[in-house]
């Protein structure tokens, strides 16, 4: 089983932020299937099927700095080894339309990915980390405003490039994955 996590904070008012691209991502990857609120684990849950590997997409709704108390639920629950673990987050220090695949690293600032590390006890799961850019402006504003019209089509652009990943992410090991998504730094900052 896989346990692939977008980062996000719940609300209506949250919807289509610039900190709530692991949500969108989810929504885009699953066709905008029906996720399911699962109150025991505080999230909102879809699962499939690929390749005959078990995929469980979760949104925590613990809203992003609390986003590891969700996720540990899961891992203990479904017994999922930290490394079949994927993390969907922002990051403000890459351009948007880039991402970047990271495995065993620091937070990096990010709050969300700061509780998760510190409830796992361990930087050993993967996170595919998507550019919003950053703006000489209040950064808590700025993760927290939608996207405008221009960077909403860079991110439909983004996530059509990542069409594939989950495929991939279940049928390639870590180093060919991150061969095929961090190609000639093609996609780094």
């Amino acid at each position: 089983m896989r346990l692939v996590v977008g980062l996000g904070n719940p609300g209506i008012e949250y919807e289509n932020t610039r900190h709530n691209i692991g949500y969108m991502f989810l929504d885009y990857i699953t066709n905008n299937q029906t996720f399911i609120i699962n109150k025991k684990f505080n999230a909102m849950e879809y699962e499939t099927n690929v390749k005959g590997e078990k995929i469980l997409f979760i949104k925590p709704l613990t809203f992003m700095n609390l986003s590891g108390e969700s996720v540990i639920k899961y891992v203990n629950y479904y017994k999922i080894k930290i490394s079949d673990v994927l993390v969907i987050q922002d990051d403000l220090d890459m351009e948007i339309g880039k991402y970047k695949l990271m495995y065993n690293h620091g937070d990096g600032g990010h709050n969300g990915i700061k509780n998760i590390i510190l409830n796992l006890d361990s930087r050993e799961f993967l996170r595919l980390k998507i550019g919003i850019s950053k703006a000489n402006i209040n950064t808590k504003d700025y993760v927290l405003g939608k996207f405008n019209s221009v960077e909403k089509n860079v991110i439909n652009d983004v996530f059509y490039q990542l069409s594939n990943f989950i495929y991939d992410y279940v049928n390639l090991n870590r180093d060919l994955l991150t061969g095929k998504y961090n190609v000639n730094g093609k996609n780094n900052k």
